[in-house]
């Protein structure tokens, strides 16, 4: 998109016509341009790298680079610097048991809760209930969140940030048909077991101490619910996370 600001478009197929480009942008007052080079065309990197071009990012067709014209530092955002990663908590109030699976590829076999990466434009409920559901065979729906680690240099996320987002499920289905090439083993283990024992990870064993006292003490204890609005920009919403309010203040005017 273009803006009053911004430029993007095209590359210039050869140095005279970029460097050029670029004085004219310069000469509209345009503070930024930003450049996609489709993949078979890398070779037209180096001449806009020549003018001052950067790397910005690379999908797996194309690469993105910018020039900032304006004054001082940049100020254009950076690309995506942190990968989301979702896990269910799927806990049956019957009975007292909650779902956890053992990763195939992992060298210590230890009890997790079923998770995986969420896909592009894909909300933080709808990644706990597919991973769940792929990893398991069983379906369950999002009823809040429980808790949300950061990391960082994270190797599985090519030394960039990690946040890990635990839900607290409700199943609808019981009978387990987990996914033999991810999982080398999935069960209903009671949730105070799962708080005791030492064959888990740190956060799992974490988690399910929390979900154990929400268990006991009541789920709008430990709760992080959603509600969702309509955002600033027509026609879009967005998601809120928190602590349930009381209708006398989510109702004031």
């Amino acid at each position: 998109s273009n803006t009053d600001q911004g430029q993007r478009g095209p590359l210039p197929s050869s140095l005279p016509s970029l460097a050029e480009s670029v004085s004219q942008w310069r000469d509209e007052g345009r503070v930024a341009v930003w450049l996609h080079v489709p993949i078979l065309q890398s070779s037209l990197v180096a001449v806009a790298a020549s003018q001052g071009f950067a790397f910005h990012h690379a999908e797996q067709g194309s690469s993105t680079l910018t020039l900032w014209l304006g004054e001082g530092p940049s100020r254009l955002p950076g690309f995506a610097t942190h990968q989301l990663g979702v896990a269910g908590a799927v806990l049956d109030a019957s009975t007292g048991k909650v779902l956890v699976v053992q990763d195939r590829n992992k060298t210590i076999n230890a009890w997790k809760f079923p998770g995986g990466l969420a896909n592009p434009g894909e909300d933080i409920g709808d990644t706990a209930v597919r991973e769940v559901f792929e990893e398991t065979g069983i379906k369950s729906e999002f009823k809040s969140i429980l808790s949300i680690r950061q990391q960082h240099k994270h190797p599985g996320a090519f030394g960039k940030s990690d946040m890990y987002i635990i839900c607290r499920m409700e199943p609808s289905s019981f009978h387990i048909s987990f996914c033999q090439h991810e999982c080398l083993r999935c069960e209903w283990m009671d949730l105070e077991e799962l708080a005791r024992t030492e064959n888990t990870t740190p956060i799992t064993s974490n988690v399910a101490k929390l979900l154990l006292f929400g268990y006991r003490e009541g789920f709008d204890r430990i709760d992080i619910t959603m509600r969702e609005f309509p955002a600033v920009y027509t026609g879009l919403f967005y998601k809120l996370y928190h602590r349930e309010l009381p209708e006398s203040y989510r109702n004031m005017t």
